[in-house]
């Protein structure tokens, strides 16, 4: 099949194990990302077979209709940046692992890893030496300390599973159903939803973006939250009510620790979040390293092998190929 790959800005993939997988096939690697499809298009015209990164692109009627030769898309996990009508009209299969048993460590570890960042203020310290100066400030000891997971999820109780091996109190707060799970688990539930934001010192979220939790934190609950206090956000920046971060922080009250923005990639050197003091930004690389690479672009191209073979796998949309 003609493969074309969308969005390796690094050229990362050719040099993970899994690439091997794609042997067989004529693979195009598109190190650039085009957001106009008209553009797009013209690139990979002659695709039989999509392979996406996460949703660094959006696929939708605009380029679908401008692909006659498309029949797959590959991908990995949830799918909120391809339109599935417009797939299933054009008859493009979409195949997405929703690996339903494997959490995302990378993410995980890069929640711990700005927490600690924050709270010791290592980006500050680092620039402080460089620039010829010693210590900056006193930073904060996370031992001890309650750290809030909002969600009760894979990438959640692995980041538990991390701030209790630190010596931090965790506790719990999502949907009426994940709280049951939670408690089922004998894990500690906050008793309401205003007391988990106010009595957390650290919020972190771990929720999936879907319309029933777009919007889903609000300035009320970000008000909730004590006085220096840090709310971490390695899941997706529409679970926030636009705006209402900003201007918390803005007000000076909290800390912020992001690595998703409502836009990818972010380019406005003057958006509030790349500029406040108390902003913490880093670009969408929870996911990003050559473990979870390899990981997931294994399952990606095994969608494109079995698709091959005559034989699809996690499909989204099957009644294309019957």
């Amino acid at each position: 099949m003609k493969v074309h790959i969308l969005d390796d800005w690094f050229d990362t993939l050719r040099g993970l194990p899994c690439f091997a997988k794609l042997a067989e096939h004529d693979v195009t690697i598109w190190t650039t990302h085009e957001p106009d499809p008209a553009r797009l298009a013209e690139w990979v015209q002659e695709a039989e077979a999509l392979v996406l990164f996460r949703e660094r692109t959006k696929i939708g009627p605009d380029l679908l209709d401008r692909l006659p030769n498309l029949k797959l898309i590959s991908q990995r996990s949830v799918y909120p940046h391809v339109d599935m009508p417009a797939c299933t009209r054009n008859g493009v299969l979409l195949c997405s692992n929703m690996h339903s048993d494997t959490p995302s460590y990378a993410a995980a570890e890069m929640t711990l890893a700005l927490i600690l960042a924050s709270y010791r203020q290592i980006p500050q310290q680092v620039a402080s030496v460089r620039a010829g100066h010693w210590q900056t400030g006193v930073g904060r000891t996370l031992r001890g300390r309650t750290l809030g997971l909002y969600g009760y999820g894979r990438i959640a109780r692995a980041v538990a599973g991390y701030a209790d091996a630190i010596g931090m109190q965790v506790q719990w707060w999502a949907s009426d159903e994940g709280c049951e799970r939670a408690r089922a688990d004998g894990q500690r539930v906050a008793p309401s939803r205003e007391a988990f934001f106010g009595t957390s010192d650290i919020v972190s979220l771990h929720v999936r973006l879907k319309p029933a939790t777009r919007g889903i934190i609000t300035a009320k609950d970000l008000a909730a939250m004590a006085p220096r206090s840090l709310l971490v956000n390695t899941s997706r920046s529409g679970l926030i009510d636009p705006g209402v971060l900003e201007a918390e922080l803005a007000r000076g009250r909290i800390h912020a620790a992001v690595d998703v923005f409502d836009t990818e990639p972010l380019r406005d050197t003057t958006n509030p979040l790349l500029t406040l003091p108390n902003v913490l930004p880093t670009p969408h690389i929870g996911y990003v390293t050559e473990d979870e690479f390899d990981l997931q672009f294994s399952d990606i191209f095994d969608q494109i092998n079995a698709y091959a073979s005559a034989a699809p796998i996690h499909m989204i949309n099957p009644e294309v190929w019957g």
